[in-house]
Formats: structure tokens, C-alpha cells, sequence
């Protein structure tokens, strides 16, 4: 009989890549990996991993067994979630990847909630931007992420994910109050300093291809993925911003002026958990909070 734990570790290694990095993710020591899938090749009569370098890649077999591992340990995760469905009290630890703008306007509000009415559930955070999270998702580093889609720019759709959206959230052209660049049409400022996400990334892309789109290719002087930098900037007088809805949830602008953007372009914020957990209390106490917070 095949042995589940030694099948997450195969499974583990087809994502990571490295012995070092499952053992690094799951605290143990490469060698105990090692081992660990010395036995399951044992139990297979199967050769699952092969030598390159001074590393080892998987077989044919090895990943035949993986996708049946997905399967198995998606099975598992609903069996985890109709058990913790039965219980009274939503309770344990819910691992959250999220961005900034969420973090910011959603998060505080959602975490009271919770908070209040379930006491016993304990809720970490980490600030990442989709692909990281969405990966760590995958491999079970968390348990649920928050996404983006920019218009023109969706991310790929990945199997084994459930999606619920969120909110449909307006972007905007923030500029400074006062000074040359105070202009409500974005063609005006095609000498404008900008500043925007890196482009190695969806927000920074989506926001200079928005400026081709309106004639023009930004000077884009300062590139941050901050966006309390970015509003500063833009405060001050230093560079004009694309800046979305979300922040002002629980705050009003100062210092700039908010104008909307050609054909008012808007991305779509969604949660995204693991098809097996779905169902677990825990996400939908999650799911609902955030949905509360948004009002």
C-alpha cells in the first residue's frame, strides 16, 4: 500500500524542484527526504528519481504517481473540511497570501469580524504578489490567497483552484492638487512623470500599456510596487499614479486628485483556495468576512 505522506513529499518535490527545498518547506533534512522517497520507490518497484548533477529530477513514473497524488490529497482536504464542517466552533490556523491594497482596506475590517465571531480561528498573513501566492498555494504554504486580473491582462487560470470574486474595483489616474500636472484627461499627461509597479509585473504592465493605448509612452521616473510610496509621490508633487477604488474605503484622498481613466477600467479582486478546501469552515468564515469588510 502506497504511503500518503511519502506521496506529498514526491508531490512536493515536483513543485519545488529541489531535495533542499522540500526540506526547507517541510522542516526536515534533505537526507530524510531522501529516504523517505527511497521507500516509496521501494513500495512502487518503481525508479521514481534519477541523478543530474548534483541534483535529481523525477521519472515518467514518478510524475504518473504525482497527478494521482493531487487527486488523493484533494480527496483528503474534503474529507478534512465535511469533518470540520461537523464541528460546533470554526477553530486552527488559516494562512493568508494577499497584496497591499487588500491588506490596507479589507483586511483590518475582516480580521475584527472574525475576530468577534469566531474566536478560536488564528489567521497569518503574508504579503505576496499573485504568482508567488498562488504557487505557494499549490503547495499547500497557504490556504488562501487573494488575486488580481487587470482588463487585457488575466492571469492564467490554474487547476485545482476555486475562485470567488471579490469586487469589481475601479482604477483611477490620481495626480497632484496643485502644479503642472493637475489634468483630468490622461492624453495630457504624456509629459508627466510617472510612477508604477516594475513592468515584470501585471499592475506595472497593464498601466503602460494604458498609456500606449492614450498615444503616449510614459516617463515612467519611479518604479515601485508600494503604494503608499506611490501616493506620496503623487502628493507631493513628484509623479502621477494609477491608484484603485480600494484604498479609499476607509479614507478620503488628500494632497491629490482622483480623475477616472478612459473607458473606467476596472480589475477583478477574487479569493482563491484549494478546490478540496472549498468547503472547510474556516475559508467560508474567511470568504464571508472579507465580503463583509468590502460592505
Amino acid at each position: 500500500m502506497l504511503d500518503v505522506h511519502r506521496l506529498r513529499l514526491l508531490r512536493e518535490l515536483d513543485r519545488r524542484g529541489t531535495l533542499a527545498a522540500v526540506a526547507h518547506a517541510l522542516n526536515y533534512s534533505p537526507s530524510a527526504i531522501s529516504q523517505q522517497l527511497s521507500l516509496l520507490e521501494t513500495e512502487t518497484g518503481a525508479t521514481l528519481l534519477e541523478r543530474v548533477g548534483r541534483g535529481v529530477r523525477l521519472t515518467g513514473q514518478a510524475r504518473l504517481l504525482v497527478r494521482h497524488a493531487e487527486a488523493i490529497l484533494e480527496r483528503i482536504e474534503l474529507a478534512e473540511a465535511e469533518l470540520a464542517a461537523s464541528m460546533t466552533e470554526v477553530t486552527g490556523t488559516l494562512r493568508v497570501a494577499s497584496f497591499q491594497s487588500v491588506l490596507l482596506a479589507l483586511i483590518p475590517a475582516a480580521l475584527s469580524r472574525l475576530a468577534t465571531k469566531h474566536p478560536g480561528l488564528r489567521i497569518e498573513l503574508t504579503q505576496a504578489d499573485a504568482g508567488s501566492a498562488f504557487a505557494g498555494l499549490l503547495a499547500r504554504d497557504f490556504d488562501a490567497v487573494l488575486g488580481e486580473d487587470y482588463p487585457s491582462f488575466p492571469e492564467p487560470r490554474l487547476p485545482g483552484i476555486d475562485e470567488e470574486v471579490l469586487w469589481h474595483d475601479e482604477m483611477r489616474v490620481a495626480v497632484p492638487a496643485h502644479g503642472p500636472w493637475n489634468r483630468a484627461k490622461l492624453a495630457d499627461l504624456a509629459g508627466a512623470p510617472f510612477v508604477f509597479d516594475p513592468d515584470s509585473v501585471t499592475p506595472g504592465r497593464w498601466a503602460r500599456h494604458l498609456c500606449r493605448g492614450a498615444g503616449f509612452e510614459p516617463d515612467v521616473r519611479f518604479q515601485s510596487g508600494d503604494l503608499l510610496l506611490q501616493l506620496r509621490l503623487v502628493e507631493t508633487g513628484h509623479a502621477v499614479a494609477f491608484v484603485p477604488d480600494l484604498l479609499w474605503t476607509d479614507r478620503a484622498p488628500g494632497g491629490l486628485e482622483l480623475h477616472h481613466l478612459p473607458g473606467r477600467p476596472r480589475r477583478r479582486l477574487y479569493t482563491g483556495v484549494r478546490s478540496g478546501s472549498a468547503g472547510h469552515p474556516a475559508i467560508r468564515a474567511f470568504r464571508a468576512a472579507l465580503h463583509d469588510a468590502r460592505g
